[in-house]
């Protein structure tokens, strides 16, 4: 099962979680108060080098003839359109630079360069996946609707075909995050009328985004038309899988922890915060691939702090582990290709029913609760943090499997 008692998980004293939120608060204000106009050259600066890089790579495709040309137009669309997406599209419709009182950088008016509308993906993703981060029945990016991705979820012989369903997500990513945002706007609309009023809206995004990339640009370049048409699907396809990893490594490799509605009852802002902290997950990263990742390396801060400025997430990340430290809890992170694989292996291993699983509901890899301390906390050996206790519980296990051999 998930987790419902947070702070018996976590080893932690409410005493503790409180400390640890008033320190987080503190990050926070200091960062707020910091934040100025070299934040703000940086997002102009992004912005300008995207739409360069994208009406260079439109050019290079339409004016080249060459394979090495499509290549080229085709690799830096989709660098293109990745940075729109993740480091402009996202973070800017998250509010991290409403503060500028820009009209244009605003998380009201900046529409994206993707099939889905703005507005209904903030309303799921800003409200019901960061508020309601990991709960299961609540947060609706717990498997996005397809995939079963922790024991909470029920088996139905719909998973076996999982591992292929992944595959489909992957290449059609833009798609299902619109469809994901229709979904969670028709569920709060109050009317058929209402309904309705989203689909349409959805509909004429998708008109305006195909028209854009699958005719007007492809008609621009006369003759080379087919070269532009097929760079831009590639571009677009390799957008979706490089989002789709990006997304799916900060929150379902292990350690991304899950919880339980109950476990948010009566939830102070301290006890959010750990929350955010134990629900995701960063990969490691150098400035390039953070950039071009939106800065989502940094998952934990992004959870932690979804409104502060994302070129802010790296200074931020020092001190979140060093925190992590000092209440002695994990900070969940490794290689990237680490964290794909540990979330590949939870979205195979789940695609079987839980009779094939040899782990326990409360004690696997990819689902924990509060309950796998039992016996620890029974005999009294709980003690420290949670990193603390997970190694004792880790090398008590393993000794007990060294003795049945």
């Amino acid at each position: 099962m998930a987790i419902t008692e947070v702070a018996v998980y976590a080893h932690l004293t409410d005493a503790d979680i409180e400390a640890l939120g008033d320190e987080l608060d503190a990050i926070r204000r200091e960062i707020e108060e910091r934040r100025g106009s070299a934040d703000a050259a940086y997002i102009r600066r992004t912005i300008a080098f995207q739409r360069l890089l994208d009406a260079g790579a439109r050019l290079v495709l339409a004016g080249t003839r060459s394979r090495l040309g499509w290549l080229a137009g085709t690799t830096a669309l989709a660098a293109a359109k990745s940075i729109e997406n993740m480091e402009i599209g996202h973070n800017v419709s998250h509010g991290q630079w409403d503060w500028m009182n820009d009209p244009e950088i605003h998380s009201r008016t900046w529409e994206w360069d993707m099939a889905g509308v703005s507005s209904q993906w903030r309303y799921s993703h800003n409200y019901r996946h960061h508020v309601f981060t990991n709960v299961v029945g609540m947060d609706d990016d717990v498997g996005f609707g397809v995939l079963r991705v922790t024991r909470d979820q029920r088996w139905t012989p719909r998973q076996l075909i999982q591992p292929l369903q992944n595959l489909l997500l992957a290449a059609t990513f833009e798609w299902g995050i619109a469809l994901h945002g229709l979904y969670s706007e028709q569920e709060r609309a109050t009317t058929p009328a209402g309904k309705k009023a989203h689909t349409r809206a959805l509909l004429r995004k998708i008109g305006r985004q195909t028209a854009k990339d699958y005719l007007f640009f492809p008609l621009l370049s006369g003759r080379r038309w087919r070269r532009t048409l097929t760079g831009t699907i590639t571009a677009n396809t390799v957008r979706n899988l490089w989002a789709y990893v990006v997304i799916f490594c900060g929150h379902f490799p292990d350690g991304a922890e899950k919880f339980t509605p109950e476990a948010i009852e009566d939830e102070t802002h301290a006890q959010w915060y750990l929350r955010q902290m134990l629900g995701t997950a960063n990969f490691d990263a150098g400035p390039v691939l953070g950039f071009l990742s939106g800065h989502l390396s940094h998952q934990i801060e992004h959870h932690l702090f979804p409104d502060l400025p994302s070129n802010r997430y790296a200074e931020i990340a020092v001190r979140v582990r060093a925190l992590c430290d000092k209440y002695d809890l994990p900070y969940t992170t490794g290689p990237l290709p680490r964290q794909y694989l540990l979330t590949l292996r939870t979205i195979h291993k789940l695609a079987l029913p839980d009779s094939f699983l040899t782990a326990t509901s409360d004690d696997a890899p990819e689902t924990a609760s509060e309950r796998k301390f039992a016996r620890g906390a029974e005999s009294g050996n709980r003690r420290g943090g949670l990193r603390t206790a997970r190694a004792a519980h880790d090398s008590e296990r393993a000794a007990g499997s060294r003795k049945r051999r």
